[in-house]
């Protein structure tokens, strides 16, 4: 990987590039809590290469992609018709545009993560749902590496979310990670119900591929934990929001 290529990866995630049970199994959440949205108009904020935008075109709906960078942009719209290059705290779309609205492990990478909910908000039509994956703080790792000594690090580093804030965010300046209480504030005085919060864990598909049965048994083990109090471990948030 290149220099920028490096850069690239921390500052704005490596989207998904390959379908695998992982994004299956989002994809079923996100349906789910759609209902009858899932056949109007969608827009997925911060698209990367296109994966799920094309998996949501056989429901029915209007699908849209906005992407920040350019080139990955411009590969999502080799395959989808209706493909942004724009960021995410400026919708250049009317006001009540959509009926739903994915927001895939995308905000802890924008300049302002308010910003880009409060805009998901606006573009939404009255009754229509945002839903948001991002990255939980209780999780035992932080999975886009650190920044040291002017070099990054990528993998799962551990413990390093557990580290009191000043410190956690000089080790990951590149990212954010958030506590339900981060949450709830970005959502501060807008007009939105919460339909679904909750804390899930991953699909583990690496461990899967590496360990076969061992990885499903553990899979399946903290995916269960998804039911109990230990959820407060997940990976990642799962927020379903619907505009007043």
């Amino acid at each position: 990987m290149t220099d920028r290529n490096m850069e690239k990866a921390a500052l704005r995630g490596e989207p998904s590039y390959v379908w695998r049970e992982g994004q299956q199994r989002r994809l079923d959440m996100i349906v789910h809590t759609a209902g009858k949205r899932i056949t109007g108009n969608i827009l997925e904020n911060g698209c990367g290469v296109g994966m799920y935008v094309e998996h949501l075109a056989p429901f029915g709906g209007k699908i849209f992609g906005l992407e920040f960078d350019f080139e990955r942009a411009a590969e999502a719209g080799t395959n989808s018709p209706r493909i942004f290059n724009a960021a995410g705290e400026f919708v250049p779309l009317p006001s009540g545009t959509f009926d739903l609205i994915l927001s895939h492990e995308v905000i802890e990478h924008v300049q302002s993560d308010r910003a880009a909910i409060c805009e998901m908000i606006r573009v939404l039509k009255p009754g229509g749902r945002a839903v948001i994956f991002c990255p939980n703080r209780g999780y035992p790792f932080e999975t886009h590496g650190i920044y040291w000594n002017g070099k990054y690090y990528f993998g799962n580093k551990p413990f390093v979310n557990y580290l009191p804030r000043v410190w956690r965010d000089k080790l990951a300046p590149h990212v954010r990670v958030y506590s339900t209480s981060d949450m709830q504030k970005l959502f501060d005085g807008l007009p939105v119900k919460f339909i679904e919060r909750t804390v899930i864990f991953g699909a583990y598909d690496n461990i899967i591929a590496r360990f076969g049965a061992f990885g499903r048994f553990l899979r399946g083990i903290l995916q269960f934990l998804e039911k109990t109090p230990l959820k407060i471990f997940g990976l990642s948030h799962f927020w379903v929001v619907e505009k007043q």
